[in-house]
């Protein structure tokens, strides 16, 4: 019997923010994969080592969490006055399939940085020392992320002092712009899909509870913890090991991607696990983070706990950050309430299972409509490994 011998292709690991992915060019992409379908799943599935039964990716480049089950490609933008097109997939690490409905934040730093390492940057758009600003367009959700990236030497600067809560070491600090987050781009839509800052969100089966779901940065569901029997400052393992309680989750999430209209029955829900995302949001209370750094009240304006492909993150997704801060920003939404209500706001600090982030955003009313024109927050990134990576030739 004759065995497909492997193929190798090259791909750079990357850490991006509190997550890791695989980066490809598209260029370097075997050919049947440089277009959207069955052989490039087939391929980041493969890559990643899913679907893996054991949930422990040994065969592959994950690492069994959503936070690092993710792959990422890059090419020269086909949208004006951009550099790079940016798109990723977040692979399902149980089930057969990669989820192209959603952005990552955390990988948006990296997505910044790679596309220069990678020559996909004009040369004359990068400083030899200073910041280079990369114009990323998003593929998943069209909308443009601006990166602000350090260069030394005419190189990416990846070493420096700034230090990120879920990150272990200090590295060089990239500032992300979301430039005008308040839809999801791939769906249309208002922010606020039902028209409503809060709705009553009835979840068949388990109750009725308070909502805020809006689609800025990623569609995001926001309940308050209490609600929930939560009081904010649980930790992974607390709801990681808890299968009702994530199955509960699961059902709130799908009730309202019903009532955003995100999917047309529960069924679909299956096959787009990485949005909407579920999070739950409490007023700020003293707590110990995942390092065991005592976090105290009067460092955050609010708590928040939110779930990524079915399980509590160890910190906070980028694109959930740009939904906190949006929401936290419109008065009346439950985000903005746990932190105190009284108004409008340009930033706040949250803290979450690793520890704080701080993420600014500008909210204003159009015509009685909630927009928002960009949210900041600042991360890091920094290559992993760099070389091929190999897969079986009868892969895809």
């Amino acid at each position: 019997m004759s065995q497909a011998p492997q193929i190798k292709i090259p791909a750079t690991y990357i850490r991006g923010g509190t997550s890791k992915g695989v980066f490809f060019r598209l260029q370097d992409l075997p050919a049947a994969c440089q277009q959207p379908g069955e052989a490039r799943d087939k391929l980041f599935m493969r890559v990643i080592g899913s679907p893996d039964p054991y949930a422990a990716h040994i065969d592959g480049m994950g690492g069994a969490t959503s936070s690092t089950s993710k792959c990422v490609i890059l090419s020269k933008s086909s949208v004006p006055d951009h550099d790079v097109d940016y798109l990723y997939g977040q692979v399902s690490i149980d089930k057969p399939f990669v989820d192209w409905s959603g952005n990552c934040g955390n990988l948006s730093t990296a997505a910044g940085a790679f596309a220069i390492h990678a020559g996909l940057v004009d040369p004359a758009r990068i400083p030899q020392n200073g910041v280079a600003v990369v114009r990323v367009w998003q593929a998943n959700i069209k909308k443009t992320i601006i990166a602000h990236v350090p260069v030394t030497n005419g190189q990416v600067q990846e070493t420096g002092d700034f230090e990120l809560d879920g990150v272990t070491f200090p590295a060089a600090e990239i500032v992300l712009e979301f430039m005008d987050p308040s839809d999801d781009g791939d769906e249309g839509g208002s922010m606020f899909p039902t028209g409503n800052l809060v709705d009553d969100l009835e979840v068949p089966g388990i109750g009725t509870f308070k909502a805020t779901m809006i689609t800025a940065g990623i569609p995001t569901v926001f309940v308050n913890a209490k609600d929930i029997g939560y009081t904010g400052t649980e930790l992974r393992e607390q709801i990681n090991t808890d299968a009702a309680a994530l199955k509960r989750f699961e059902a709130i999430r799908v009730a309202g991607a019903l009532r955003m209209g995100l999917i047309k029955t529960p069924e679909e829900a299956a096959t787009r696990q990485h949005t909407p995302k579920i999070a739950f949001v409490a007023p700020p209370t003293a707590y110990t983070a995942s390092s065991g750094k005592t976090i105290e009240a009067g460092d955050v304006d609010l708590l928040v706990r939110a779930l990524s492909m079915g399980k509590l993150h160890h910190a906070m997704m980028g694109t959930c950050a740009v939904a906190i801060g949006t929401a936290a920003a419109i008065p009346g939404t439950l985000v903005n309430q746990a932190a105190g209500g009284g108004g409008e706001r340009e930033a706040v600090r949250f803290g979450h299972p690793s520890g704080t982030l701080r993420v600014g955003a500008q909210a204003k009313q159009v015509n009685g409509q909630w927009t928002v024109t960009k949210a900041i927050m600042s991360r890091s990134a920094r290559i992993l490994m760099e070389g091929w990576v190999r897969v079986p030739g009868d892969t895809f």
